[in-house]
């Protein structure tokens, strides 16, 4: 069995450096490897920093899956000040004075940022309104309306920090959960405004900064395999003879397979390589959902 991977087909795990757009990153990385394509999962804003996702060659197809994965955030928010970008590259827009509110206030006014809640993108993010991005609308000057939408906040913890008026939070969320809105939304419950200092991005699921590498220290046993990179997955170890019927691309059934639930599945041969990935297709079959080995 495979132990790295590789830019045919892998997956790293980067530890991005502010100033870099994550197309920055995944650029570069193309580059460093002489491979074409490569991808990620999750973007990162270019002052963030942490944990980026990015799969190459075959693997590729399989990003997907990382970018509905829990992620866990450690971040700065500036109380008593509010900005038109809700972060600390935008223009002051209003200050007041926040001695006023204890940590109870803040207790309290957190409680209510915490499980599912409806918030509403920033002006600053990639989302489309009208085939159009947001930050594009932004760019123009023009206005226009954000539909909200329903996020998870699983947990969202604070303390003091040693400068005045700060706090470090540390927040886990589901997939398009915007720190920046929620440091904007505190800032409104406490009615002193706030903003995001920092933001630094230290899991997304099981995936954490310990496991990360940056693209200065970045080599070729860096990359994940395939099939660890998705460990995260049901695993199921198939026969030669269902590796056969995978690399042809065909239905399965869930008793040759014994792939039970709703999926997905990763589908590991007795070398353990992942083959493919199949979703579910009734009470009876499993289809190909992403295939990753090579083929022919």
């Amino acid at each position: 069995m495979e132990t790295v991977g590789s830019p045919d087909a892998g997956l790293l795990v980067i530890d991005k450096d502010s100033g870099m757009t994550s197309h920055d990153v995944v650029a570069s990385l193309r580059r460093i490897f002489a491979q074409k394509r490569a991808g990620h999962a999750g973007t990162l804003d270019p002052d963030a920093t942490g944990i980026l996702i990015v799969g190459f060659g075959r693997f590729t197809r399989a990003l997907k899956y990382f970018v509905g994965l829990q992620k866990t955030y450690i971040a700065d928010f500036v109380l008593g000040v509010s900005t038109d970008t809700m972060d600390s590259s935008g223009v002051e827009i209003a200050r007041s004075n926040p001695r006023k509110v204890s940590d109870d206030d803040i207790e309290e006014a957190i409680k209510a940022l915490t499980g599912e809640i409806i918030q509403v993108p920033p002006m600053i993010s990639a989302i489309k309104v009208g085939g159009k991005k947001l930050y594009e609308y932004a760019r123009e000057g023009k206005e226009v309306e954000i539909p909200p939408r329903k996020v998870n906040v699983y947990s969202f913890e604070f303390t003091r920090s040693n400068i005045e008026n700060e706090l470090r939070v540390k927040i886990s969320c589901s997939a398009g959960t915007y720190i920046r809105s929620l440091a904007n939304d505190l800032g409104e419950a406490l009615e002193v405004g706030c903003h995001l200092k920092n933001l630094r991005r230290v899991e997304i699921g099981s995936f954490g900064v310990q496991q990360s590498v940056s693209i200065k220290d970045v080599t070729l046993n860096h990359f994940l395999t395939p099939a660890s990179a998705l460990s995260f997955m049901h695993q199921v170890t198939v026969s030669e003879e269902v590796e056969a019927k995978i690399s042809h691309g065909s239905p399965l059934s869930r008793v040759e397979t014994g792939a039970l639930g709703e999926g997905p599945f990763a589908m590991i041969n007795s070398n353990g390589d992942l083959l493919a990935v199949y979703k579910s297709a009734g009470l009876e079959k499993i289809t190909p959902d992403v295939v990753v080995a090579a083929t022919g």
